[in-house]
């Protein structure tokens, strides 16, 4: 059959069949999901297990158990406009995690507080990077990724906490037990995260706003559940999704990983979906009710629109809203979609 090249995000190209047979991707070129006005009604089933809550309480609890050991080392850059403080923090385990926290230069007084989850693969990077909200007049943190780092950006933070046997990435890192699985420790890094970057004497504990984008995202859908009170959240073309949709259809990005895994190790599937359980932004996104900004693309075969509807349509918060960037792949809005963010966040804490 023949093919042709599309352009496809940065510069990329990918591989389309002139012909494809009917079914039910490719609905339109380049839109290999449901409809948009299907992706809007989308309300699938999620698997759930009973004892999410219980779970994820008991988690906290034995995170929490271990000193917060918090400190705040003053860092220097050459950003004149800022203030930087190279953050470690006991996540998981009592297990030292780095993080920035910035802030305007020139605050005296305790300011909203923006908490950021990065990208799959990276970690805190370079503090210079991490301008935009402390010069829009926030304070910052971004939180290391435990294990992560190597992609993207650099990262700081290892996890020491090994598992069996594992395709390359870190879908899979003990996949086969809730309890072992490697995002419960990332999640619960994350809160303990956000309670570190609220003890900061420049911080306003009351004024929280969780964001992030891709992993990111689906991080931020677990701590808006965990954590009560927030003022806002941003969810941008969230991972950790609606995972067994995404098994069937996810091309690109780690998802696949899982595939992999299951392709090799048979029988392990009833496992590996009951862990995943415990993990999928969908269910956190029922039990969150901070108001919500999300996004997502509607050519992004990372985290497919569906499973990043199922997280928006279950949302149990009532002020929520979602951008769509019909020509756009997992980059999303990018920086059209910070400009967003910036008045959205304003406008909200406005009202708080």
């Amino acid at each position: 059959m023949p093919v042709a090249y599309m352009p496809h995000g940065r510069g990329q190209n990918v591989v389309q069949h002139a012909a494809p047979p009917p079914r039910e991707r490719h609905v339109s070129m380049g839109h290999f999901d449901l409809p948009l006005d299907q992706l809007r009604a989308y309300r699938p089933a999620i698997s759930e297990p009973d004892d999410f809550d219980a779970f994820w309480q008991k988690t906290l609890t034995e995170t929490r158990a271990h000193d917060p050991a918090v400190t705040f080392a003053p860092y220097e850059t050459p950003l004149t406009g800022v203030r930087t403080w190279d953050v470690t923090f006991a996540g998981f385990g009592g297990h030292p995690v780095k993080g920035w926290f910035t802030a305007p230069a020139d605050a005296t007084g305790p300011l909203p507080l923006v908490v950021q989850y990065h990208g799959y693969g990276g970690g805190r990077g370079l503090p210079h990077t991490w301008g935009l909200w402390p010069l829009a007049g926030y304070a910052h943190f971004v939180m290391d990724v435990r294990g992560q780092g190597s992609g993207g950006d650099l990262g700081h933070t290892p996890d020491p906490v090994g598992s069996g046997p594992s395709s390359p990435g870190f879908m899979t890192r003990g996949v086969e037990d809730p309890e072992t699985y490697f995002y419960r420790r990332v999640h619960a890094d994350a809160v303990r995260g956000l309670e570190a970057a609220r003890t900061h004497e420049l911080a306003d504990p009351a004024r929280t706003v969780v964001l992030g984008g891709s992993q990111g995202g689906g991080i931020s859908l677990a701590v808006g559940a965990l954590v009560p009170g927030l003022a806002a959240t941003c969810v941008d073309v969230p991972f950790l999704c609606h995972f067994e949709r995404a098994l069937s259809i996810a091309e690109t990005g780690p998802f696949p990983e899982l595939v992999r895994y299951l392709r090799m190790h048979r029988g392990a599937e009833e496992n590996v979906l009951r862990t995943l359980s415990y993990f999928d932004g969908a269910a956190f996104a029922a039990r969150a009710t901070a108001p919500a900004l999300f996004s997502v693309a509607l050519m992004d075969t990372t985290c497919p629109p569906s499973t990043v509807f199922a997280a928006y349509n279950a949302y149990a918060g009532t002020d929520k809203r979602i951008e769509i960037y019909p020509y756009n792949t997992h980059e999303g809005g990018g920086v059209h979609q910070e400009a967003v963010q910036l008045d959205w966040v304003r406008k909200m804490l406005s009202t708080t």
